[in-house]
């Protein structure tokens, strides 16, 4: 199979929703000699995006976005595994959750592939995650960034909630803090006293870069 034969491949498992198979075609990729990062950022990175659009504009619903995005992980999983190391105690860290009470994954789970194959430490905790569980990770994983995505307007409070108890806690002067998600903005991110907002993950990747000095 092709480099760009084995790219379109790569897309078409996450269309499909198929982490078995996105899976086999990320070991394929590698074992052809391909880049993991081209195998990424080329070919399962533009299926994810694409699932992301037709999720926006309904012509796929929940369920579909979380398994593509389950198929997403897998695949980045064993192209990530692939990327060289270039020394892990130079890397910036960052965490990034989805908040309580919201299960939309896919645009975090875009974010969270761009910055590793970018040579960030980055910990996915998941979504529906509450504030205190996000402040504990954090601080036990010594992150430089902490990057929240909301989906629903309802859910968006949380990461206002976030906000506030870090200062409550002492600690948010540690921590580098951005937000995303469909009904997020720039005012939103100044009203809460987030460091930043992205309104996707090409612009997440280039925002977080800025906070961790990189650009």
């Amino acid at each position: 199979m092709e480099k760009q034969q084995m790219l379109n491949e790569a897309k078409k498992s996450i269309l499909e929703y198929d982490a078995e198979k996105a899976t086999k075609i990320a070991k394929d990729a590698l074992a052809m000699g391909l880049d993991p990062n081209t195998v990424l950022n080329e070919g399962f990175v533009p299926g994810i995006i694409e699932v992301g659009d037709l999720f926006d504009r309904g012509r796929l619903f929940l369920p579909e976005l979380i398994l593509a995005g389950e198929a997403m992980k897998s695949a980045s999983e064993v192209c990530i595994a692939a990327i060289p190391d270039t020394g892990a105690g130079e890397r910036k860290k960052m965490l990034a959750a989805t908040v309580e009470g919201d299960i939309h994954d896919i645009g975090k789970s875009i974010v969270v592939s761009f910055l590793r194959a970018n040579g960030f430490e980055t910990y996915d905790i998941g979504r529906d995650v509450s504030v205190e569980t996000i402040i504990k990770k954090a601080t036990e994983l010594g992150v430089e960034v902490i990057g929240t995505s909301a989906l629903l307007t309802t859910t968006m409070e949380r990461q206002k909630e976030l906000e506030n108890e870090l200062r409550k806690a002492g600690v948010r002067d540690k921590f580098k803090t951005i937000v995303g998600g469909a009904p997020c903005s720039e005012r939103w991110a100044k009203r809460i006293g987030a460091d930043a907002y992205a309104v996707n993950a090409v612009d997440g990747l280039r925002k977080i870069k800025e906070l961790t000095g990189l650009s």
